[in-house]
């Protein structure tokens, strides 16, 4: 079911968050705590995105092989530092295919995002959903996986105007609506900010007056983590972090 996890604050290392940490991003490929719906690691590819300097477009760094065999991202991530990151390591749903390109974070512009859980009856309970997205956005689908199209549906508000949390609130909403047992965990980012919704799987969160961690499962055993209820919204920047009920934001 995937495991992902975002930071936005003062500049720190990504291997901190993703190799250094006692639970970081690689042992949660391997060994993850809290995988529901089926699948018990996640080695169907991972991706990194990180924003370089201020104002600048996200890089990103996307692998189908699992996280713990890529040879060059120790060092990378070591000697890379980013204000906020957004990264993702993959179990992916049978049937949908394992490429690169499958791997989160997917992006546009200045955003990243991911996804961590399933929808339910894919592909037919999506069929309506689809189709009221411009064509061209279909056919340029970075796979042909529900992630994927969460992103597009979500990608559509947010170039209509609407801010992360009401994009990441409303994709939720009608998806659980059209596929009723779905997972939703979805997150999203810009450099500036975070939303991300707790919808069927566990989230948690890490704050202090100068940053902010989400993550699906806490990296470090510190007691300032926070679950984030189901059902339950969030929206952080490095000073702030508002929770409310999904539906209510």
């Amino acid at each position: 079911m995937c495991r992902h996890l975002a930071y936005l604050g003062v500049p720190v290392a990504l291997s901190d968050l993703l190799f250094e940490a006692p639970h970081a991003l690689v042992r949660q490929s391997w060994a993850p705590r809290d995988m529901r719906g089926g699948g018990t690691i996640n080695a169907d590819g991972f991706g990194v995105g990180w924003y370089p300097d201020h104002g600048a477009a996200p890089v990103r760094y996307r692998s189908a092989a699992p996280m713990w065999t890529d040879a060059a991202l120790p060092a990378l991530a070591a000697h890379t530092s980013a204000g906020c990151l957004l990264a993702a390591v993959r179990s992916a749903t049978v049937g949908m295919p394992v490429v690169e390109t499958a791997a989160a974070p997917f992006a546009e512009g200045d955003w990243l995002f991911s996804h961590n859980g399933v929808v339910a009856g894919w592909p037919d309970s999506l069929a309506a959903l689809a189709g009221r997205l411009p064509v061209r956005d279909l056919v340029t689908l970075d796979a042909p996986t529900d992630a994927a199209l969460l992103w597009a549906l979500t990608r559509h508000r947010l170039r209509a105007g609407a801010t992360p949390a009401e994009a990441v609130a409303a994709t939720v909403a009608e998806v659980s609506a059209a596929a009723p047992g779905s997972r939703l965990n979805l997150l999203l980012t810009d450099g500036r900010q975070i939303a991300a919704s707790a919808a069927g799987h566990a989230l948690s969160v890490r704050a202090d007056a100068a940053s902010v961690l989400v993550s699906s499962e806490p990296i470090d055993p510190g007691p300032a983590w926070r679950a984030v209820p189901d059902g339950h919204l969030l929206v952080a920047t490095p000073s702030t972090l508002d929770i409310t009920a999904l539906g209510r934001s």
